[in-house]
């Protein structure tokens, strides 16, 4: 295992578009928070202290976009060496095909750690220093944002995490797709056209039903920090079901690299 770890590590920092992709991570995930919160509206509310805002939410938004940075990272672990044909070295020099698809887990899992937490704490960062100018002051009951209070805490951990998971989810899909861009196609579709999807349903249950399995609403639950009892499902229940779909996606892809010629 050290050995495929190493391997995939070399490959990772050597290749510059991964580089950038973890760079861009970083980037997108603070430049998108700081343009929610700079151009937060709170003109249907009679006041900032009436407009019940969650900040943290709020100033994580950025998540939305720097997802995507991290399902092109992780597709290109699996789906470049399928294009070039480099798979066949890769799984030429570590025969057991499950030590491979782990050590790529585990390779892409610190990068994206890293790169999530540094993307959060710039979030967080620029909620504290911009919000308190769209009225969002302690003078108004939004005190300053503060990974010191627990539930800020949990929520910029979750965050991390969630990426995380949405980084592993498309890192089974590529495994099982074996093609770059219908890989990525496939993630941001789940990511993305299925929240939209369930806002287009009007029945109540069905609705929350839906919101509770589909990974992005339910993973990014996570972020939330007023308001809990209103939510369709719980913060950590849901990052548990963007776990799931993780998992299956990993399980998926680790079955048909283990039965495929390769």
């Amino acid at each position: 295992m050290r050995h495929a770890l190493h391997a995939e590590w070399t490959k990772l920092r050597t290749l510059p578009s991964n580089v950038w992709l973890t760079l861009a991570t970083v980037v997108l995930t603070v430049a998108a928070s700081v343009a929610a919160t700079v151009t937060v509206d709170t003109s249907n509310c009679p006041s900032p202290a009436e407009c019940f805002e969650d900040t943290v939410k709020l100033s994580l938004t950025g998540v939305w976009l720097g997802q995507v940075a991290v399902v092109v990272l992780a597709v290109g672990m699996i789906g470049g060496e399928y294009g070039t044909g480099l798979i066949r070295l890769t799984l030429a020099a570590q025969p057991r095909r499950h030590t491979v698809l782990l050590a790529k887990a585990a390779v892409l899992t610190g990068i994206v750690c890293a790169a999530g937490a540094l993307g959060v704490l710039g979030a967080l960062g620029a909620g504290r220093i911009f919000l308190p100018g769209n009225g969002f002051s302690a003078a108004n009951g939004y005190p300053p944002l503060s990974l010191s209070d627990p539930a800020t805490l949990r929520a910029a951990v979750g965050t991390v995490l969630y990426l995380v998971l949405v980084g592993l989810l498309a890192l089974g899909v590529a495994v099982a797709v074996r093609e770059t861009a219908a890989a990525v196609t496939t993630v941001l579709a789940l990511l993305f056209v299925t929240p939209v999807v369930t806002g287009l349903v009007t029945d109540p249950d069905w609705h929350d039903r839906l919101d509770k399995l589909t990974p992005t609403n339910a993973g990014l639950a996570i972020q939330a920090t007023t308001r809990l009892a209103h939510l369709p499902i719980a913060p950590w229940a849901g990052l548990g079901v963007l776990a799931a779909w993780s998992a299956a996606a990993l399980l998926l892809g680790g079955t048909l690299l283990s039965t495929r010629d390769q």
